[in-house]
């Protein structure tokens, strides 16, 4: 069965980094691109970053600077490096690998304290 699992999350305090990963088992991904999004507390969830299968990146303006995607394909798996983080990154972040449909994982929580 295919499925992504995400980790690294944790409590930070503001300024602080973390690296979020996301391993794909089940079969090979290097030839889709995937990407991170988050879901603040009682919003929708939102686009943060993607990268493309030879590994192009592209940010949201509220991250850009600040956050850095990659992967590591004889891994299956993506990261997503977070610098300066802010209070208001705190959300649960998901991975997605760009199929149809695409396929999410389960999600990690990321809080941000002042």
């Amino acid at each position: 069965q295919v499925q992504l699992v995400e980790s690294g999350g944790g409590l930070v305090q503001a300024g602080g980094s973390l690296r979020l990963s996301c391993a794909a088992s089940g079969s090979s991904f290097s030839t889709n691109a995937m990407g991170w999004y988050r879901q603040p507390p009682g919003k929708q969830r939102e686009f943060v970053a993607e990268i493309s299968s030879t590994g192009i990146p592209f940010y949201a303006d509220s991250v850009k600077g600040r956050f850095a995607i990659s992967r590591e394909n004889g891994k299956n798996t993506v990261y997503l490096q977070m610098n300066s983080l802010k209070v208001e990154d705190t959300a649960v972040y998901y991975c997605a690998l760009y199929r149809s449909p695409y396929l999410w994982g389960q999600g990690t929580q990321v809080t941000v304290s002042s």
